[in-house]
């Protein structure tokens, strides 16, 4: 039962008005950098380029220097000679292989685009339509502007019709190229839903596809999962869900990977899209992956469940009845930084939640790990362990703010106060006032552990702050419990108290409990 002077304990504090829906917070609020890191998320555009080909630069220079592409481009379009026509549309297609600066935009200026397009309608040339689609598949990898012109000029429908082809490399080449127009954006990945991609597309996750072009069908579904702003209509997530919920037994780490990460995006697209995730049965078989052996596994797992327990306190239960929390001592001690400060981020969220949850993340011993993370860990996981702590500090009872305080938090916690981050300096002290208002009868122990590790003499430097919330919060936390005024008359100081409290200097941690 939660505590009953909860609600009026919250409005009390400094930082009132923090309910559980702002101290939750979404990815892109927190950790925008790994945003920059391409290579933990799938790649929205893929170019496909061939292992068999030559890749040299030079070599695609020369070709590129010696190809009359004038010529090339009247050879393309010449339908009375299917073979000079073959030809010529694979040696563009072999000009776009390029693994590195293909020559995308002299071939569209050139003007094969309108009659690559129009080789994808000859179904009695199998070979010229693959060879075709390949070409403008890699066109459509290029930037937004070259994949636009693929698609203004009437490329969609064609590829759209090649799904239903009777060959399975003009098949899978189509997938490849809607998959990179797809990850262009909404607007295009819109278009796509609205043509009617996503069944045909779905029809392909069946027993005997290959492994490769399960995983070129399973990269589409990502990026039709992907962006948030607009958010894939609701009937296409509806549609999608299941055909994840297959795809998650998969042994492929590839397509794993994959199948988790689209998870991952629809669960970062709100309230709504969290339901439609939990209620696809989806979570239960999510969780376990939290310990998979692949690193990329893991990545892609702790993201998507990060993302459920940013919903309300009832989604984020269904994760802990899930048993979420016992893959977290090995989380927090990872060797990757990025997976602990994720986890930490994970747990951040939990701490915002309501006493049961919160009783739940000591209950599972993280604390320690938590607090450990908050003294060694890098400064961004730091960060994110500091949100933690000062959750705690809001939504728990007073029992559970001593538990903090017992395996102690307050000389890292304090330690935080020198950083440079403005944000991470308001959350410290937002958290340190919390403690002090709950401490009653305490105080004055609790402020001994604050001087002790030198957090007064933070806090008096930060009445000079540049951020007025800071030093006001700083000013009111000096004046309000470590004011000298009394002093000044020995009548009213009071009696020294030996608390029984010294710090183990090697640990950091209290050497006797504490209680309030």
């Amino acid at each position: 039962m939660a505590d009953p002077g909860y609600k009026s304990r919250i409005q009390n504090f400094k930082n009132k008005g923090k309910d559980q829906d702002e101290m939750r917070r979404r990815r892109n609020e927190v950790t925008v950098e790994l945003r920059k890191n391409k290579r933990e998320e799938t790649l929205q555009k893929r170019r496909n380029v061939p292992f068999a080909d030559s890749t040299d630069e030079d070599e695609i220079e020369k070709s590129l220097s010696n190809t009359n592409l004038e010529q090339l481009v009247a050879q393309a379009a010449a339908v009375d000679n299917p073979q000079l026509q073959l030809m010529a549309v694979q040696s563009a297609r072999k000009l776009l292989s390029s693994d590195r600066n293909p020559p995308i935009d002299a071939l569209i200026s050139s003007g094969i685009l309108p009659i690559l397009i129009k080789c994808l309608e000859h179904q009695e040339n199998p070979a010229l339509q693959f060879e075709a689609a390949w070409a403008l598949t890699n066109i459509a990898s290029g930037t937004s502007a070259q994949t636009n012109k693929v698609v203004t000029a009437g490329a969609v429908p064609l590829f759209l019709h090649l799904l239903h082809s009777l060959h399975q490399n003009v098949c899978e080449q189509a997938v490849w190229a809607l998959g990179n127009i797809i990850g262009d954006g909404p607007v295009l990945r819109d278009y796509v839903i609205e043509l009617g991609v996503v069944q045909p597309l779905l029809s392909f996750i069946k027993p005997d596809i290959p492994i490769s072009f399960l995983r070129n069908v399973t990269w589409v579904i990502v990026n039709l999962c992907r962006n948030k702003d607009p958010p894939p209509p609701i009937a296409t997530i509806e549609e999608i869900l299941p055909a994840l919920n297959a795809l998650i037994h998969h042994k492929d780490n590839n397509i794993l990977v994959d199948t988790v990460w689209a998870l991952s995006y629809l669960t970062d697209g709100g309230n709504e899209q969290i339901q439609m995730v939990i209620e696809s049965g989806v979570v239960p078989k999510l969780i376990p992956l939290l310990s998979h052996k692949e690193v990329k596994v893991q990545t892609a797992a702790l993201r998507a469940v990060g993302n459920i327990v940013t919903g309300t306190d009832e989604q984020t239960q269904v994760v802990l009845n899930c048993g979420a929390l016992s893959h977290f001592p090995a989380l927090l001690i990872h060797p990757k930084d990025k997976i602990c400060k994720e986890a930490v981020w994970f747990l951040s969220n939990i701490t915002a939640g309501n006493q049961t949850q919160v009783q739940a993340v000591i209950d599972a011993g993280l604390i320690p790990k938590i607090i450990h993370n908050l003294s060694k860990g890098d400064f961004q996981t730091q960060k994110e362990a500091a949100w933690a702590i000062s959750n705690l500090t809001i939504g728990g009872n007073k029992e559970q703010v001593a538990t903090l305080i017992r395996e102690g938090v307050i000389p890292p916690f304090c330690d935080l106060l020198n950083c440079k981050d403005a944000m991470v300096v308001q959350v410290v002290l937002d958290g340190i006032n919390n403690m002090l208002k709950m401490a009653d009868a305490e105080v004055e122990q609790l402020c001994t552990m604050i001087e002790e590790c030198q957090g007064l003499d933070k806090i008096e430097s930060l009445q000079n702050h540049s951020n007025i919330e800071i030093y006001k919060l700083a000013y009111d936390i000096i004046e309000q419990y470590f004011s000298g005024d009394n002093e000044d008359d020995p009548n009213l100081a009071p009696v020294a108290v030996d608390t029984g409290y010294t710090f183990d200097p090697s640990t950091n941690v209290p050497n006797e409990g504490f209680k309030f």
